[in-house]
């Protein structure tokens, strides 16, 4: 019912749909007269033989003939009025019987079920309309940055080629506009020129074509496009695009970037303005079984210590927190305090059996790839003989197969990484190593956002999901400057600071304890202030950068305020 309005005003605007309507209210007409005619010649009939009836009977029994219901309790008695029955109720079955409901189906029921599908899957924007993002196709990475979107008070539109499938979409309660996707009037008509972005995610050809056809309508609208062939990235950016995206390769080095002890130097995963977000792994440092404060990370190289992931876990930075062979830390910090911790600890590089990678697809090469820039041994178990190198580092079969694995390596390998598309081989994979080698680091990819936790309860350390880190990285392309995420769940973001933090020191403030966010950095009139001092006042007018889970960053807004 909530539908019924717009249906109705645009089944008014349609110039067919009234005229339709014309036509179905003339046929309404005709049918009401040929009613009355008969009403007035059955008096005349049945008074030449003799009888009296009302106005209402006669009305009565021309309906009931004609409907063909001819209940019998009145009839002619003479050849006349039986001639005239039949008559009627011929005429009856060929207007109330065929032609009305043809009519009805035609000129009125067709064009209002258009108009239903119309007001579901438009095929264009109020000319109000800015500041929106458009995808060009409905999946994995664009489903999860909708909810982003969504989070954050983002419009969103996506654009679909097929009725049906937009009407699919708008069932499952997502904005969709019907339009083909090589068509100028289309994104004319869905106000491309005001768009925050466009996002398309089809295939390589298909997004040259999008991006191509946006360049012409606008120039400056930012255009995202993802790329499967290396070769798509240089023909992409030609057509306008104004980033590309490889999802495969930036899986793979997520997946590598992971790895214990693959080396300990910090590797970037985000930038806040001139603040730089890292990851390193402590395997084989002298880091583990210290606490941070015993660490004294802080005083040597000047990085803050934002947290550490445990077996997917994410921990905010506590000064007796634990240093484990399996923690990653999250370090904060400019460049050059980053390149102070890589001189302390790129030395450590404690791998010396090989890694073993499970699937030869295109995340798990790119995962190749990024472990042989860091000088990491590895073996890739694939089953299809045609994505076989002729390396020696490929062995054939499934990983379901207990001699494959053994061929493999999977009692001594430090790490197994799974990098299958299909989460349910993933799941199954995982709880298999797992019983094989309790010991074991494993890596998992996760296709669809939803599995992510299910892949963890398997026995995965980490759980890289491809769905999120598309979104995360297509959401923080939008422009803004108040958020940024970093990871699964793991956000960045800058707000005002509070009026009643104002002059209060960091210790003072609770900050960390009534939300459980960090304060990363404080950005002043001049300058921003990365290593921070938890004596001083906080300055009133400056912003502060905080970093934590998506819960606890809504519990600081809940507590404080929303984003400046």
């Amino acid at each position: 019912m909530k539908f019924f309005p717009a249906q109705f005003i645009y089944f008014l605007r349609s110039r067919p749909s009234i005229r339709n309507l014309r036509i179905l209210l003339q046929f309404l007409l005709a049918l009401a007269i040929m009613v009355i005619v008969y009403s007035i010649l059955f008096h005349y009939i049945m008074a030449w033989e003799g009888r009296d009836f009302s106005w209402v009977t006669g009305f009565y029994w021309t309906l009931t003939v004609m409907s063909t219901l001819g209940f019998g309790d009145i009839t002619f008695h003479g050849d006349l009025g039986r001639i005239f029955s039949v008559f009627v109720l011929l005429s009856g079955v060929l207007f109330l019987l065929i032609l009305l409901p043809f009519t009805f189906i035609q000129f009125f029921y067709a064009p209002w079920m258009e108009a239903q599908s119309a007001a579901l899957a438009p095929r264009e924007l109020p000319e109000e309309t800015t500041g929106h993002v458009i995808m060009t196709s409905y999946g994995p990475v664009t489903s999860t940055l909708i909810k982003k979107l969504k989070q954050y008070h983002y419009s969103y539109v996506v654009l679909v080629p097929e009725l049906q499938e937009a009407l699919r979409l708008s069932d499952l309660d997502v904005k969709v506009v019907v339009g083909e996707l090589d068509d100028p009037e289309t994104y004319q008509k869905i106000r491309v020129e005001t768009a925050a972005m466009v996002v398309t995610t089809r295939s390589d050809a298909v997004n040259t074509n999008v991006v191509s056809t946006v360049r012409g309508i606008s120039e400056i609208v930012p255009v995202i496009a993802t790329a499967r062939d290396p070769a798509s990235i240089d023909i992409l950016t030609l057509a306008g695009s104004t980033h590309v995206l490889r999802l495969d390769e930036m899986m793979g080095q997520s997946l590598a970037r992971r790895t214990t002890g693959s080396d300990a130097m910090a590797h970037m995963i985000g930038r806040f303005d001139s603040l730089l977000i890292a990851e390193a792994n402590v395997t084989g440092t002298p880091l583990i079984d210290k606490t941070l404060k015993e660490s004294r990370l802080r005083e040597q190289t000047g990085v803050t210590i934002l947290g550490a992931w445990e077996r997917g876990q994410f921990q905010t930075a506590e000064p007796e927190m634990q240093i484990t062979p399996n923690t990653v830390l999250v370090l904060a910090g400019s460049r050059k305090e980053l390149r102070k911790y890589d001189e302390l600890f790129c030395i450590y590089h404690m791998i010396k059996e090989p890694v073993i990678i499970i699937g030869g697809g295109r995340v798990g090469r790119a995962t190749v790839r990024a472990l042989q820039k860091r000088g990491v041994e590895y073996r890739i178990i694939e089953q299809l003989p045609e994505r076989i190198a002729d390396d020696g580092k490929y062995i054939l079969g499934s990983a379901a197969d207990l001699e494959v694995l053994e061929k493999a390596g999977i009692m001594k390998s430090p790490t197994a990484i799974i990098t299958t598309h299909d989460d349910d081989t993933n799941i199954y994979l995982v709880i298999y190593c797992r019983r094989l080698r309790p010991d074991i680091q494993i890596i998992s990819r996760a296709t669809l956002e939803r599995n992510v936790a299910t892949l963890h309860r398997a026995g995965a350390d980490f759980v890289m999901s491809y769905a999120s880190m598309g979104a995360n990285t297509i959401f923080n392309l939008l422009d803004r400057s108040d958020i940024l995420m970093v990871a699964e769940g793991l956000d960045v973001f800058k707000v005002k600071l509070p009026t009643s933090l104002a002059g209060k020191t960091l210790a003072d403030s609770g900050i960390r304890q009534k939300t459980g966010c960090n304060v990363v950095a404080i950005v002043g009139e001049k300058r921003m202030q990365f290593n921070l001092d938890p004596h001083l006042p906080l300055q009133e007018k400056s912003d502060i950068i905080l970093i934590g889970s998506v819960k606890a960053e809504n519990r600081f807004l809940e507590l404080y305020g929303n984003h400046s």
